[in-house]
């Protein structure tokens, strides 16, 4: 208004939002009975979703609960759960069922997963070679956590790279899927070996 002595105010630079941070879709896989519900439980900032059954008698002539006879539920679809990592990276874990019958959901799961985390147990280690197959046929990066149940690994890691013929790019990682430290290294190597590779990929 004419003649108005009221102060206009100076415009103010337009205030920037906090960046998003990078959301990254990662697949827990192994075989029945290794430790994948636990691991995605172990490391979740949030109550995980699990999918898990009772197993019953009606299984037991599809279900191979040796060297796990104490287990008494399942996964049946999936195991969901999130970690940040460092404030600027959200990791979305999947986490496959590990029975050969839930096996066709594996390929919807890897649907936009940038890499995977194959847990083994040692006393199993051929229940994870399925786990293996699946991601190298796909061109999956993934590494390998050793499961340490009860706390114990009693071979070291090179002797189950070589168990599972694991070529020498494959990370093979010492863990136990109760210790949320311990599975959280794991990802960080994961996502450690992810970055290099898009390094490697984007120099000249």
């Amino acid at each position: 208004m004419a003649g108005s002595d009221r102060a206009v105010p100076a415009p103010t630079a337009p205030v920037s939002p906090a960046a998003a941070p990078e959301a990254v879709k990662i697949l827990i896989a192994g075989g029945f009975g290794v430790g994948k519900t636990t691991m995605v439980g172990s490391v979740s900032e949030i109550a995980p979703l699990r999918t898990e059954e009772p197993l019953t008698a009606a299984g037991l002539d599809v279900d191979d609960l040796a060297g796990i006879e104490e287990k008494r539920a399942t996964t049946v679809a999936l195991d969901f759960g999130r970690i940040s990592i460092g404030g600027e990276l959200v990791l979305y874990l999947f986490g496959t069922p590990g029975q050969q019958r839930f096996w066709f959901m594996w390929n919807d799961l890897a649907i936009g997963a940038l890499g995977a985390v194959v847990l083994v147990d040692v006393r199993r280690p051929e229940s994870s070679f399925a786990a293996v197959d699946f991601f190298e046929r796909r061109g999956i990066p993934f590494v390998v956590g050793v499961n340490g149940f009860h706390g114990r690994h009693p071979y070291p890691a090179e002797d189950v790279r070589e168990a599972l013929a694991l070529p020498e790019h494959v990370q093979v990682l010492l863990c136990d899927a109760r210790e949320r430290a311990s599975c959280r290294d794991v990802l960080v190597a994961l996502i450690d070996q992810l970055i290099d590779a898009a390094a490697g990929t984007a120099a000249p």
